[in-house]
């Protein structure tokens, strides 16, 4: 008896090894792989009749507007796009949540090719999350996509590698925010060995216990790929400092601020673009941060920041507003600013529950007042997780707190002191200099995608939009819990960020319902290129002779006229003459359902049903109407303590345009500039007639009583979620400075 009990205590202690050995095997990722991995696409380019089509098209538009294409033509893509590759959107694709699993950069390549028909795009996912294989893969895919493309002098697609230095800072003086690097070339020698992070891992950084990891990668092999990339990011060894040169090949490099990512840039020697993007987006971005610390010394390069993104699916940062989220800090702790009718601060609005709640169970008056004063107060020293403060809140109790009421399609929670408008009118005085530092980037936009599909804009369905249907898990679990904490009763009380901190984690503590309401198809980049091949469109990207658009393919065209010739957007004069303009532009082709049938051939019917969620860039020959110009005119700081909001005019000039007609044109002068005496920016917006669009309203207020919102419409699940709105496309700046030249 004594031995078949031994027997059976070994027994059951090599079954549990073995098990054991498995979960941690699993939770290892041994039986995962990377997404990466997945680099082929589709060996089919589209037609050059096509391409000759399209180019054609484009030529005979343009001379309804007497816009003769000369050695130009317009170019679109999306130099904003994730793949799995990145965490975050791992996360969001997963199954659990009703996603698509794996985004690799062989779908984003197909996608851009086949499903969207752009000109160029560029890969960037999260540097943070880009181990040493996922580049080594990235890299291959990028050139298999380019070598698809055709005859190098006229692709029929142009991929560019590059990734995302995704920082966060949690206060102002820490925040630098994202930005895309992209970089121009594709040979071994002209590209880095490494991307540049911001920091390890993000928020992949601090996964669950290796066992833990095991038990969640029984269920599914999309959790074993979730182990996999776990244990990666968790266990990467980060690079030494010193010259980038001299650094192993397998570190993960990181960059805590622009200066150090400017200088390793420098290092590296290669030709790249920065591009700084949601600037104004307040997820991630402290209340009161502003774009002034980064115009200082070397916290900007001039030569390699030239682009600023004010448009993507997580909406617009262009326009500078006065309020601000949180008031002056007394004594160490921020203020709560007053309630306004055009923003209503989330500090305000915290108050309003508790007193609220107060008030339902039968408190004192001064007790409910002294409780909201609490409230607004935690609040408002919460930064960007102002929400967790108040115990078992819905996104609706928040109404439309902490955002921008009179913007279009606005980023979420905005911030103005980081809108592109804030930060073209600055000045940096710090130096001895006679004229001042300020920033001088074009205007481009992008999607900012999280699914690998570049350049979803083309038609406006919530399944092609960085917010399409996404299952919020209700069963807890490891990956659940990544997103959604368990479910608390509403208390007429606050508490502290510590105190929510202490009970919350990772995404807990971000905003989601509302987040939904305000994410939308994404914008497209466009240049005026002297060709289709790499080089011309990097030139063109150089030169900032770009504009961006919220998604479709709208043709635009702004000038300064001088004698000898014409100023492009992006450009740059200097005169004390009164300065002349002209804005030509042309709506986007109307679409016509499902896909062509060179998309279905290339892809096949269940994979164009898959990828492209079966509708695609389909163009007509018939035209929205342009139904509106507007100019905007910025005067950017000549001494420190000016108003910013004094010198951003917006609109300065509106052009109603005749809908009957083919495209619109507008010229204007400017006869004030000679008597200001001072430099000064101006850029232009075009509107098509407005149209049902994923998010046309955020969030708007089902109910207002005086400036108050008492009830607000959010996006949910089921819902296309869609509302008219005028797409439209921002042009890049032309900078006129007051000197002694003439025009």
């Amino acid at each position: 008896m004594g031995r078949i009990l031994r027997n059976l205590v070994i027994a059951a202690l090599l079954v549990g090894t073995v098990a054991v050995s498995v979960l941690w095997l699993l939770g290892r990722g041994v039986f995962g792989h990377f997404d990466s991995a997945i680099h082929e696409p589709v060996p089919i380019a589209r037609s050059s009749a096509e391409i000759r089509q399209a180019a054609a098209r484009q030529r005979d538009a343009s001379k309804a507007v007497g816009a003769l294409a000369g050695d130009r033509q317009i170019l679109f893509g999306d130099l904003h796009v994730h793949t799995t590759i990145s965490f975050d959107a791992f996360m969001l694709n997963l199954p659990l949540l009703g996603g698509q699993g794996p985004a690799t950069p062989a779908d984003a390549c197909d996608f851009a090719r086949h499903c969207a028909g752009l000109d160029f795009w560029s890969i960037n996912d999260h540097a943070s999350n880009i181990l040493p294989e996922d580049w080594r893969n990235t890299i291959a895919a990028v050139r298999q996509c380019n070598a698809l493309a055709g005859d190098p002098d006229n692709p029929d697609l142009v991929t560019f590698l590059g990734w995302e230095w995704t920082q966060a800072g949690k206060t102002p003086d820490s925040h630098y925010g994202h930005k895309n690097v992209v970089l121009a070339h594709l040979e071994g020698d002209k590209i880095p060995t490494r991307p540049i992070a911001a920091s390890m891992g993000g928020t992949a950084a601090n996964p669950p216990p290796v066992l833990a990891r095991g038990l969640l990668a029984i269920d599914s092999p999309r959790f074993r790929d979730l182990a996999a990339r776990w244990t990666g990011l968790s266990e990467a060894e980060r690079c030494p400092t010193g010259n980038v040169w001299e650094l192993p090949a397998d570190c993960l490099e990181v960059a805590l601020t622009p200066v150090d990512l400017f200088r390793k840039l420098d290092e590296w020697g290669h030709d790249a673009i920065v591009i700084p993007h949601g600037t104004a987006w307040g997820i991630y971005t402290p209340p009161i941060a502003s774009w002034d610390k980064q115009l200082s010394g070397a916290m900007h390069d001039a030569s390699r920041q030239t682009l600023i993104e004010v448009y993507s699916g997580h909406g617009a940062s262009e326009v500078y507003r006065p309020w601000r989220s949180i008031g002056e800090v007394v004594n160490g702790s921020p203020q709560c600013p007053p309630k306004r009718p055009d923003y209503l601060p989330m500090c305000q609005r915290a108050g309003d529950i508790v007193a609220g709640r107060c008030a339902d169970v039968g408190l004192d008056p001064g007790e409910c007042e002294q409780r909201a004063e609490t409230a607004r107060r935690n609040a408002a020293a919460a930064g960007v997780s102002s929400h967790v403060t108040v115990v078992g809140t819905a996104g609706a109790d928040w109404l439309d707190a902490g955002q921008c009421r009179d913007c279009d399609q606005p980023s979420f929670s905005y911030r103005p002191a980081s809108s592109a408008q804030y930060i073209s009118a600055l000045g940096n005085f710090e130096d001895d200099a006679a004229l001042p530092r300020r920033f001088r980037m074009g205007f481009i936009s992008s999607s900012d995608i999280h699914s690998a599909r570049p350049g979803t804009g083309y038609k406006e369905l919530r399944a092609l939009s960085e917010s399409p249907d996404r299952r919020r898990p209700t069963d807890g679990g490891i990956a659940g819990a990544f997103f959604t904490a368990p479910p608390e009763s509403p208390e007429s009380r606050s508490r502290t960020y510590a105190e929510a901190a202490a009970q919350l984690s990772g995404l807990q503590l971000y905003e989601s319902e509302r987040v939904r309401s305000f994410l939308y198809t994404g914008g497209l980049v466009a240049v005026h290129a002297k060709g289709r091949d790499r080089h011309s469109i990097w030139q063109a990207l150089k030169r900032k002779e770009v504009y961006g658009t919220s998604g479709p393919r709208i043709l635009l065209w702004f000038d300064l006229l001088r004698g000898d010739g014409s100023v492009p957007m992006g450009g740059e004069v200097e005169t004390r003459d009164t300065p002349k303009f002209r804005v030509r532009a042309l709506g986007s082709l109307e679409q016509e359902a499902g896909c062509a049938e060179s998309t279905l051939k290339a892809l096949g019917a269940e994979r164009t049903a898959d990828l492209c969620a079966g509708e695609c860039y389909r163009p007509t020959d018939r035209r929205r109407p342009i139904v509106r110009v507007e100019v905007v005119r910025i005067r950017p700081q000549s001494s420190p303590d000016e108003d910013v909001a004094g010198l951003i005019d917006d609109p300065w000039r509106v052009f109603e345009c005749d809908v009957a007609e083919v495209g619109c044109v507008a010229d204007f002068v400017d006869d004030e500039y000679p008597a200001l005496r001072r430099d000064t920016v101006y850029y232009a917006r075009v509107f098509e007639t407005a149209s049902p669009t994923v998010n046309g309203l955020s969030a708007p207020c089902a109910s207002r009583a005086g400036s108050e919102c008492d009830e607000v419409d959010l996006c949910r699940e089921g819902e296309e979620c869609l509302a008219p709105y005028e797409q439209r496309a921002w042009s890049s700046p032309i900078f006129v400075d007051f000197g002694e030249g003439d025009l």
